[in-house]
């Protein structure tokens, strides 16, 4: 049975914990929510602090958490059977683009964490994604072997070349849609990825829509910190937001590194 909107912290049990990469630990939850990819949670602990999560999952909720900071380091100390408060789930996740057949969805850092959740949506209805997943290098993976169990092709690039191709996710973005291999882009990754992806679609004229990082505060537009660069508060009109509502973009040379990860 799934779970409504929660206002207040929660308690949820964790029943699993694995692996991603050596800083990068999902988390499973015996909770279930009503929610849509690219939607967030609020997790806390008390005594310690309360930090925004995108889903990786909703049934059950599953969050992936990069060790970054002492939060998330917290949150990797938890062990099957350990409580996890949680509130949402909160913001603007991604929408199906009814009339495309070809969705590409590309992942930068740990930005990949809800592109399964999303991928089967899209399955579902009947859409043939292709994801793209960027690192810095091969050890900075992350979710690939979740998409390619969901029967994606992946296409896995590294700054280094230790994995896939050695060049930026936005190189073989640029490629699937200039050959009209893709007619959507769903992102989620750091700005510069973004920005980067928000030019692609814009030149190759695709429907986009990209999942924008930010430090949520209260969650729900009292605190302010969440405001993007037009003045959008992602905690409620995202985090996912069109293309054509973010700022101007930049050229896609931007790595793929995680936004601000060592306040989590």
């Amino acid at each position: 049975m799934t779970t409504p909107l929660l206002q207040q912290p929660t308690p949820a049990r964790v029943v699993h914990v694995s692996d991603e990469n050596y800083r990068t630990r999902t988390l499973v939850l015996d909770r279930r929510l009503d929610a849509q990819p690219g939607q967030f949670v609020m997790a806390w602990l008390p005594r310690l602090d309360e930090r925004p999560f995108s889903l990786a999952a909703a049934e059950p909720v599953a969050l992936t958490v990069a060790a970054v900071g002492p939060f998330s380091r917290a949150l990797h100390a938890l062990r099957p059977g350990d409580t996890l408060w949680l509130r949402g789930p909160f913001g603007r996740g991604f929408t199906l683009e009814p009339n495309a057949r070809q969705p590409l969805l590309v992942g930068g850092g740990y930005g990949v964490a809800p592109l399964a959740f999303l991928a089967e949506h899209l399955l579902a209805a009947g859409q043939h994604p292709t994801a793209i997943v960027g690192a810095r290098t091969a050890a900075d993976l992350v979710g690939v072997a979740r998409l390619k169990q969901l029967g994606l092709p992946v296409i896995v690039t590294t700054d280094d070349g230790s994995a896939g191709e050695q060049s930026l996710a936005s190189a073989p973005t640029a490629r699937l849609l200039a050959s009209g291999a893709a007619d959507a882009l769903y992102g989620c990754g750091p700005h510069g990825l973004l920005h980067a992806l928000e030019h692609l679609a814009r030149q190759g004229a695709v429907p986009a829509q990209l999942s924008w990082e930010a430090r949520m505060g209260c969650a729900i537009g009292l605190c302010g910190m969440c405001e993007h660069d037009d003045g959008t508060l992602l905690c409620l009109e995202g985090p996912v937001l069109p293309a054509a509502v973010v700022s101007p973009s930049l050229p896609p040379t931007t790595r793929c590194e995680p936004l601000s990860p060592t306040t989590l």
